[in-house]
């Protein structure tokens, strides 16, 4: 068991929630599925819990009502070592109604918030050359998703 697990709260939606995820993270699986009792806030029977996995990350969405809702403030990053997977994940994560937003980051819709992060982004904008890090940041505040040749173009000069 992993010592630390975010722990997703939807309204309803979890199982849907769970199952687009699945979809899109090849290696995905439910680990464990609880449900909710008599005398629970939701209909006995009704989901609770969902133990799941992505990306080797164990994660738990929770069914627990209306009360909260997902912010930008926290977000998963994905490491994409192509554009092909960046144009994979991007897509899939907009499908059904997600909205795109700058620098690499989309709201799914769940509404929580994705970083589609190309590997040579990081490595560009740690470079020892400030110049042409500065460059590449320019670059990618232009973009909402990260286009790796323009970021090539940018570091090149």
């Amino acid at each position: 068991m992993q010592k630390i697990t975010p722990f997703l709260w939807f309204d309803h939606q979890a199982e849907e929630a769970v199952q687009f995820y699945l979809d899109i993270f090849k290696d995905a699986k439910i680990l464990s599925i609880a449900h909710y009792g008599e005398g629970a806030p939701l209909p006995k029977g009704t989901v609770l819990t969902i133990k799941f996995t992505m990306a080797g990350q164990e994660f738990v969405a929770l069914n627990g009502g209306p009360h909260y809702s997902f912010t930008p403030a926290i977000s998963f990053v994905i490491d994409c070592e192509s554009q092909e997977e960046v144009d994979y994940y991007w897509d899939k994560l907009l499908a059904g109604g997600g909205k795109e937003s700058q620098c690499a980051w989309l709201t799914d819709k769940y509404g929580i918030s994705w970083q589609v992060v190309p590997r040579a982004l990081i490595n560009y904008l740690n470079d020892a050359d400030p110049a042409k890090a500065q460059r590449v940041m320019m670059s990618m505040f232009q973009m909402k998703k990260i286009i790796i040749a323009d970021l090539d173009k940018a570091y090149a000069g």
